[in-house]
């Protein structure tokens, strides 16, 4: 038999104890191991990484829109060579609408083919052949944001999505950013907190502290108010009991006794309802137009009593009379009686020298 060996002594019971190793001059301080260097950059993965490639062949496909058809007929071999260099075979297929990729023998980087999925998906969403070929690369990633089902009003929709469009239509790149706008959250807020924390990030100083005390505290404030309805429905208060039952025809019959009458009897006294529904109806009908033929009510007519003249207002005709004629007298050119004494004592004496 084949003695199993222990890694550290053994105690009665026959069990290992583990023990923890002494911590030496190799052992490094945490805070060394969680800060990444200035510079640094992942090295690339390589065919010496997995010399002897994958087991199975993985592939994905999928669909895209009749308008993108002829622009990926044309750049269709730009991503054939471009997948190649990767060992990644792409078929397009114009038939059912579909790209698939999958890969080979060659493949080495078992990671590709995911990549390759996201190269594809970007191309079916009207992305250029430009910028989605970037996410071959190891430091670019892609996420994929269905919006389509957060919003249901159509209008609250598309504004809130015009405002995720940046010049030359190009996108926001966070996704808290695109779901916290179409949740009417602007996204100028999380655009200043994401460059406050660029500017700190390049101080070494702040990199291990928190920064919750530069970041600004922005309050969701819904302005809409809800429309209240015009008519208001008043709860009935609950009742264990159920409503009671409406009276049949029947019953009402048996209650005003016509159940018992005969048919002849209940005809009558249709005919009669009748009757004296037409009466009600045709005197009223009366009513309207006699009231063409009624005179309007006039208004009682209040004869105003002369006003008696004041004593103090009152004129001296004999005075006026005077004013008058002399009025006449001066636009006539008359001389008065005290012109008239002189001229003729002057015309006197004149006669005496003669």
């Amino acid at each position: 038999m084949a003695s199993s060996k222990q890694n550290g002594p053994t105690t009665a019971s026959g069990k290992s104890e583990l023990r923890s190793p002494k911590p030496t001059s190799e052992n490094r301080d945490e805070s060394e191991l969680l800060t990444v260097p200035d510079g640094w950059k992942e090295p690339a993965f390589s065919k010496e990484d997995n010399p002897r490639g994958l087991l199975e062949e993985s592939s994905f496909a999928t669909l895209f829109p009749k308008y993108r058809e002829a622009y990926l007929k044309e750049c269709w071999p730009l991503v054939q060579k471009a997948l190649n260099e990767h060992h990644i075979n792409a078929t397009l297929d114009l038939i059912e609408g579909s790209m698939t990729v999958c890969t080979t023998k060659k493949t080495f980087d078992p990671y590709i083919i995911i990549r390759a999925r996201d190269l594809i998906k970007l191309l079916a969403r009207s992305v250029s052949f430009e910028q989605a070929i970037r996410i071959l690369q190891d430091d670019v990633a892609c996420d994929i944001i269905k919006i389509g089902s957060l919003v249901r009003n159509k209008e609250r929709f598309v504004k809130r999505r015009q405002r995720l469009i940046g010049p030359k239509g190009s996108t926001l790149k966070v996704r808290k950013v695109v779901l916290d706008t179409m949740k009417n959250i602007h996204p100028i807020y999380n655009i200043k907190t994401l460059m406050i924390k660029r500017e700190l990030a390049k101080d070494s100083e702040l990199r291990s502290q928190s920064w919750e005390r530069f970041l600004p505290q922005f309050k969701h404030k819904n302005v809409n108010k809800r429309k209240e309805p015009k008519k208001k429905t008043v709860k009935k208060e609950y009742t264990p009991f159920p409503p009671p039952q409406p009276e049949s025809q029947i019953d009402k019959e048996l209650a005003s006794g016509e159940y018992f009458l005969k048919a002849s009897q209940k005809k009558r006294q249709k005919m009669e309802a009748i009757k004296a529904k037409q009466a009600e109806a045709l005197s009223k009908r009366q009513e309207e137009r006699n009231k063409a033929f009624i005179p309007p009510k006039e208004k009682p007519v209040h004869l105003k009593k002369p006003k008696e003249a004041s004593t103090e207002t009152k004129i001296d005709v004999a005075a006026l009379k005077e004013k008058v004629k002399k009025a006449k007298n001066k636009k006539l050119g008359a001389l008065t009686a005290e012109e008239v004494k002189l001229k003729m004592e002057a015309d006197e004496k004149k006669k005496k020298k003669k």
